[in-house]
């Protein structure tokens, strides 16, 4: 049955029923993983969109819609402007949304005709979602949203307000636009990738996007005689690995789509990929590029006869409309967030002489991050008479560090800019950003969380690379899977570092922190390594904690509740307190922040006293393994030699 359907959809698409749209154009002008970065980066400062030729900024909502004026303006035939998802979280703008929904309203006013929901929509969980979609369907926004593989939970009542607003059509699993005599089916996915990175979606979950897209396409196709159908997939692309690109996976198991808006994975696709008869884009992130791609319809296929990667830079000027909103929001965010901080969007926090940037190493900008994650956190919890209650370590993922903090023209750093590199999250108390817990580990438990960034890196992607305070530690990548670090020591940059006996005989425990997003992966990683790497956070007296919320840092013990420490805070509260060196009564960046510290040493290596030295279980087994084999072939060397011998 499922190939004879198979046969029908492939028909549906060599021989379609609707042929009177043969010759027909569109343009299709696509963004993805805009993030709320309505201004162009990096700096926001630097951000000129009233003029151009003065700045090197990338992105900005204004200019965007600068492009899709002018795209439309040169062309006769129909200009759609889609988004293929994670509008939001990413810029202090996101601070508001639950109460604004400024993205999705700035959205409707730049012409967007149809977007569809990434994983970060679900950053503030289905209720925060729900209050979003319903305050900006009561600011009148009309905006088509298409989800098509949403599942809500029958037992819980978590996700109910987002399911009633998905019930009024606020989203949709699939929806038909017409223009200039072409039905244009557009359907949307949340990918396998996506879903895996989205926790604060549950009770939500999300069904199988090849199963989900093959019921919207016989859907389009027969029921509703679409002449084009398009997915806006959140799923994404692995140039470097094509048998885990799910988008081209989706292409070829899935005959009948015409064209694929790719998200999620924020690649930086200069051409258009052909999978099939099915057309796949994508445009980086944060609106720095934005596609646009010249179809025609002949002979029922949807055939591309162009497309141009539009770079978005100070050459093309911003809207003067959308730039004027922008500015008001901009008050919105100051006046509802900043303010009781002491702070404004465009306020000036620091001074720095050079980039601080994030990579897949020991980059200056997680090392400054994690710096201030001990330090602040440590400003609450350490008792100078107790030594137990310090945090000697601090964790943090590249996934979470989403940009980096540049020079620019001035070496000023702006709140806005300094917020942007660590913007995501949501508190246990429904509060924006996220929470810091302080929790214990054994030193076996220490060395199995480096070993996330040795072994689970390499596996997954470069979101689990982490970065580190309070750590110094050296890994062989030669050595066997998850048992590849080889030294750690403890410690700081100003007093030095210690060696750690991280051996099964030591059983004191450590205190360390982390946001909480990164403690739940922590303890979630066991699972993907088989238990290999199971971690347990505890309790001062080694007690399993159950539920992080339990190790959330509390600011004010005496008030009741817990109030949240905000890890975004501590950032900003760092680097307020950093000396102003040159007297220009800003604070400065420290020049220990220009380069590394040595606090990741790669060291590969296959000597056998450094593939085996220290080996935990799974080392000495792979070895055993090694050995048996090795004598096996051996064995069954000598018996061929003595046969040949006799004859």
């Amino acid at each position: 049955m499922k190939h004879i359907s198979r046969l029908i959809l492939i028909a549906l698409v060599l021989f379609p029923l609707a042929a009177g749209a043969d010759g027909k154009k569109l343009t299709f002008v696509h963004t993805n993983d805009l993030h709320s970065h309505m201004l162009g980066l990096v700096p926001n400062l630097d951000y000129t969109p009233g003029a151009i030729g003065d700045d090197a900024t990338l992105g900005g909502w204004a200019r965007i819609m600068t492009v899709a004026r002018e795209v439309r303006a040169d062309r006769k035939n129909p200009v759609l402007l889609v988004d293929a998802g994670d509008f939001l979280m990413g810029s202090l703008f996101h601070m508001v949304s639950r109460e604004l929904a400024l993205e999705l309203r700035l959205m409707q006013r730049m012409g967007y005709d149809i977007t569809t929901l990434g994983n970060h929509e679900y950053d503030l969980r289905p209720a925060g979602l729900a209050r979003i979609l319903t305050r900006a369907r009561k600011a009148g926004v009309t905006l088509p949203i298409v989800s098509s593989n949403t599942i809500f939970s029958a037992e819980s009542d978590k996700d109910d307000t987002l399911e009633a607003a998905f019930r009024e059509g606020i989203v949709r699993p699939y929806t038909v636009i017409e223009r200039g005599g072409v039905r244009i089916g557009f359907f949307g996915l949340m990918g396998k990738m996506a879903a895996e990175v989205a926790p604060f979606a549950k009770p939500v979950t999300f069904g199988d996007p090849a199963e989900a897209a093959r019921k919207m396409v016989e859907i389009l196709r027969k029921k509703e005689k679409v002449d084009m159908v398009v997915c806006l997939s959140h799923s994404g692309l692995d140039l470097a690995r094509p048998s885990k690109s799910e988008d081209e996976i989706l292409a070829r198991e899935v005959p009948g789509i015409d064209i694929i808006i790719s998200g999620h994975t924020h690649t930086p696709l200069e051409k258009p990929i052909i999978a099939g008869n099915t057309i796949i884009v994508q445009a980086w992130c944060y609106g720095r590029w934005a596609g646009v791609l010249d179809v025609e319809l002949k002979d029922g296929r949807t055939v591309m006869t162009g497309y141009r990667m539009r770079v978005i830079d100070d050459t093309i000027p911003g809207d003067p409309a959308i730039t004027a909103a922008v500015e008001a929001d901009k008050g919105e965010v100051t006046r509802r967030v900043l303010a009781p901080l002491g702070l404004a969007f465009n306020s000036i926090i620091a001074h720095t002489d050079y980039d601080l940037t994030i990579g897949v190493e020991e980059s200056n900008l997680g090392n400054l991050i994690t710096d201030a994650s001990r330090w602040y956190v440590n400003r609450f919890v350490h008792d100078p008479g107790d030594p137990v209650t310090k945090v000697v370590a601090a964790i943090d993922s590249n996934g979470l560090i989403r940009e980096a903090v540049v020079r620019g023209k001035t070496g000023r750093i702006a709140v806005s800019d300094l917020f942007n590199a660590l913007p995501l999250g949501i508190g246990v108390d429904d509060t924006m950003g996220y929470p810091m817990v302080a929790m214990y580990l054994t030193a076996p438990e220490l060395k199995k969380g480096l070993e996330i960034l040795t072994s689970v890196y390499p596996l997954k992607n470069e979101d689990y690379f982490l970065q580190v305070s309070g750590i110094r530690f050296a890994y062989n990548p030669r050595r066997m899977v998850f048992d590849r670090v080889t030294k750690i020591e403890l410690g700081d940059d100003e007093a030095g570092y210690e060696p750690l006996d991280y051996s099964g005989a030591n059983r004191s425990l450590y205190r360390v922190t982390a946001n909480i997003y990164n403690a739940t992966f922590l303890k979630i990683v066991g699972d993907f390594t088989m238990n290999m790497l199971k971690i347990v956070p505890k309790d001062r007296q080694g007690n399993p904690i159950e539920n992080l919320s339990e190790a959330l840092v509390d600011a004010d013990p005496n008030r009741p509740g817990i109030q949240e420490v905000k890890q975004w805070v501590g950032l900003m509260e760092y680097v307020r307190g950093f000396p102003d060196r040159d007297g220009d009564g800003l604070p400065d960046v420290p020049e220990k922040y220009r380069g590394k510290l040595g606090r990741i040493v790669s060291e590969p290596s296959l000597d056998p006293v450094s593939l085996l030295r220290r080996g935990t279980r799974v080392t000495w087994v792979a070895f055993g393994l090694f050995l048996i084999v090795l004598g096996a072939a051996a064995g069954a060397g000598i018996l061929v030699a003595k046969r040949i011998r006799r004859k």
